[in-house]
């Protein structure tokens, strides 16, 4: 008997209990492997570190350029100053060269102009060349661009960046041509080069910077952010670059750069995540609102990941060790000894082969096999040979978000309880409990103790006041910030401009599959020469598939701050916004970019470290060869694929937060597998906000998915945040969930924000609603245009309108 093992086992069986223990020991460490894997140390921020934001704006192919921008600075330089080091001269005499570079960007000369700009960008790049460490490179950089800034650098650069986008001749040459290549874009890479570098290095605050400089950052932030640039802020500029680029017209635009460029401009000129924390929280005081129940940042940052889900082969072996257990009445006595020595945690795994037992669904291998909700450390007791089971039991410590309730739900409970108890209902008054039993009575005042008021729910509430009385109304009053002025200067082409952002990360996606249709985003990445050699090709794809990554990261986070901004400015440009984006089919393209594998995707190596700036010009760099390049580097996950995903994530989070019709569009998309393959990245933050898009559509999904997902639902009750009267978990019918209503819903939604646009921003007010004069003195005293027929035929007009037609002064007096 005892050879009956396990069916379709093909591993060598062990022949001695001794050696069955150990085999057992080692094999039950293997399934466990993944399931144990430490959790991805990653701090999300609003960018990356400095060298790494820094490597980024260049692609392999450009290497070459670094020297030759030292050569073009060095030339000029000595020429001027002989014997002498940029980093030895006084402040005074670097300011005068720097003013002398500059007004020679004047210049008629494409070439002469050329080579001024790339001794600029040099001066920008920290003037590696006296440099011996990357601490250095950073100090003089931040130096030179403060220098340059000073001197009137930027808005030249803004100058000449608007006429290479208007010059034509590139555009035809460009558009002629079979095959674009980085030669194409040289006078604009050079431009951007150095407007991006300002704008890092100007955005990156340090607390030892001089008084000085911080004036100087807070001048230059309004400035780029104001219409001062051709009446348009900065970002509006390069938003047309890049539907110009989508468009066809310009397909030489180096589109990496310029998106880097928009994504700095937008995030230095409007804020990152901290200060949009404080801007909600300065808003809500402004609104006579409560505090937020608690600072988000710091909840997600100091969450903990769930396990990751169990591989399909840790899922063979849990069902092989539930066969070997189903015959374990019938091993012999010294072997059943032997597997009791090694396994204290028999009953654990009893337990969780039972519920995986209840199983059904094919598609979920992803997250049955491991207690996901709970974390391991908290559930694991210490490695005792026999622990009573109270031991083994563990509850969370708490959970990490205060519960929330709207006024609308608080109204609702009401109409159900007083239809039930009373037989009639009262509207909106969530203040009379008359005639309802004592229960509750205590119901309504938890749900008011948590009820949470947004700072959209006030901005609608105004909305359809001045809606409702446009003549006393009154003008509305609002804050001309950066984020308004952004709204005011994107509004007219706002949809193109969404449009050819989702073009470039389709584009860009690893889950799209190259079509003749599709747009070239690699122009600023191939060089004029293909490679020859194979150690070429694969330094080439390695630098495609960095470049396409790069995209993702600079998109993925445009919108996601967009999004966030006009949210809190007003709610109805952020539903403009997050609108014209669902029309675009923003929804199934992230849904696409998420059906990969997305473990790998966030682990992938494409760079080659010793060719990143500035490691690349302070070293002296080793040869290359196949085995270095796909070995790549040992960092543990790829920070900037992972700060997509959760971008991404967060913008879809946004898109369907409470659109009954957009998470309908997540169920018609079979966007629930999906989602669980994301859950395997061990990492709390990205966790969070699949959890979330889970939760929404759960009650969707129907009562088989969910009685197969028990642990997801855990997780989700564990990891989101709670809606005290929402039944996420069961299913029921939603009132506000009809399928009918799904499309009157956008409907409605899309007059409203028409209305809003209409009322703040159309030049030419609807006639009907003008005021009118009613005093008969001011009438009479109005200065009224004539034509010169009544000058001349005045006399004609007073004897017949006047002097032949009988007055009845009495009835007029009356």
């Amino acid at each position: 008997m005892e050879g009956n093992g396990s069916p379709g086992n093909n591993k060598p069986k062990p022949n001695s209990a001794k050696n069955r223990a150990d085999f057992s020991r080692s094999h039950r460490a293997e399934s466990e492997g993944f399931s144990e894997a430490p959790d991805l140390e990653f701090e999300y921020a609003d960018t990356d570190k400095w060298a790494a934001e820094l490597s980024e704006l260049y692609s392999y192919t450009e290497g070459p350029e670094f020297q030759l921008n030292r050569k073009c600075f060095e030339e000029d330089f000595h020429a001027q100053v002989s014997g002498q080091r940029w980093v030895d001269l006084d402040s005074e005499q670097r300011r005068t060269h720097a003013m002398r570079l500059v007004n020679a960007l004047d210049v008629t000369g494409r070439d002469k102009r050329l080579k001024v700009a790339r001794a600029i960008l040099y001066m920008a790049q920290g003037t590696f060349a006296e440099c011996n460490s990357e601490a250095e490179v950073q100090h003089w950089s931040r130096c030179n661009v403060y220098l340059l800034l000073d001197v009137g650098t930027f808005s030249t650069l803004v100058e000449l960046l608007n006429m290479e986008i208007d010059n034509s001749a590139a555009c035809s040459s460009a558009v002629r041509k079979p095959a674009i290549s980085l030669a194409d874009s040289t006078d604009l890479r050079v431009l951007l080069n150095i407007m991006y570098l300002m704008m890092e290095t100007i955005g990156q605050e340090d607390p030892t910077d001089p008084p000085a400089w911080r004036a100087v950052r807070e001048n230059f932030r309004t400035e780029i952010g104001s219409p001062i640039y051709n009446s348009e802020p900065v970002s509006v500029m390069l938003f047309a670059m890049v539907t110009k680029f989508c468009s066809g017209h310009a397909p030489h635009f180096p589109m990496k750069k310029v998106l880097l460029l928009l994504w700095k401009t937008i995030l230095f000129t409007l804020g990152g995540f901290e200060q949009l924390q404080k801007l909600k929280v300065c808003k809500r005081v402004e609104l006579g609102l409560p505090s937020l129940p608690e600072d988000s940042i710091s909840v997600i940052r100091s969450m903990r990941a769930a396990s990751p889900p169990a591989s399909a082969s840790d899922l063979i072996e849990q069902q092989q060790r539930k066969t070997r257990r189903e015959h374990k009445a019938l091993i012999k006595q010294e072997n059943l000894d032997a597997f009791n020595e090694k396994d204290p945690y028999k009953a654990d795994d009893s337990r969780d082969d039972d519920d995986d037992g209840d199983d059904n669904d094919n598609n979920e291998s992803a997250l049955e096999a491991e207690p996901f909700p709970l974390e391991r450390d908290d559930v694991m007791p210490p490695p005792l040979p026999h622990p009573p089971p109270t031991d083994r039991v563990s509850f969370p410590k708490g959970l990490p978000w205060a519960p929330k309730v709207r006024e609308k739900d608080i109204e609702n409970f009401l109409e159900c309880s007083r239809s039930k108890f009373i037989g009639y209902t009262l509207g909106n008054d969530t203040d009379t409990v008359v005639g309802l039993p004592r229960p509750i009575h205590e119901s309504i005042k938890t749900l008011k103790q948590h009820k949470y008021v947004s700072v959209a729910e006030i901005q609608i509430a105004k909305e359809e006041e001045y809606q409702k009385t446009p003549l006393s109304g009154g003008e509305e009053a609002f804050e001309l910030c950066a984020a308004e002025l952004l709204y005011q200067g994107i509004l007219p082409s706002l949809p193109q401009y969404m449009i050819a952002l989702l073009k470039i990360l389709l584009a860009a996606a690893p889950t799209s599959k190259a079509k003749t249709d599709s747009i070239n985003i690699l122009a600023d990445v191939l060089p004029e020469e293909m490679p020859t050699t194979v150690l070429q090709s694969m330094k080439l794809g390695v630098d495609v598939n960095r470049h396409k990554e790069i995209i993702v990261k600079a998109i993925s986070a445009i919108i996601l701050l967009l999004l966030k901004h006009f949210k809190l400015n007003h709610i109805y440009q952020f539903e403009y916004m997050a609108q014209h984006l669902v029309f675009a089919n923003c929804i199934p393209l992230i849904l696409k970019f998420f059906n990969q594998n997305i473990m790998s995707y966030i682990t992938a190596k494409n760079s080659i470290s010793v060719l990143d700036f500035p490691y690349c010009v302070l070293h002296d760099l080793p040869e290359l060869t196949a085995e270095s390049l796909e070995a790549g580097d040992n960092t543990q996950f790829c920070w900037r694929n992972l700060f997509s995903c959760i971008n991404l994530l967060r913008i879809l989070n946004k898109l369907t937060k409470w659109k009954h019709s957009r998470t309908m569009m997540l169920v018609v998309f079979k966007s629930a597998p999906i989602l669980k393959r994301a859950l395997k990245v061990k990492q709390a933050m990205m966790q969070l906000y699949v959890l979330k898009l889970l939760k929404v559509q759960t009650k969707y999904l129907g009562r088989q998915w969910r009685k197969s997902n028990m642990k997801t639902m855990s997780a989700i009750y564990q990891k989101v945040r709670h809606r005290l009267n929402d039944d996420w978990a069961y299913g029921n019918a939603d009132l506000d969930a009809r399928p009918w209503d799904f499309q009157a819903e956008e409907c409605s939604l899309r007059a409203s924000i028409e209305r809003f646009n209409s009322r703040r921003y159309e030049k030419c007010p609807n006639p009907d609603f003008l005021p009118v004069d009613n005093c008969l003195q001011s009438v009479l005293g109005q200065q009224v245009a004539l034509p010169h027929d009544f000058h001349s035929n005045y006399d004609l007009w007073l004897e017949r309108e006047v002097f032949s037609k009988p007055i009845c002064w009495e009835e007029l007096l009356q």
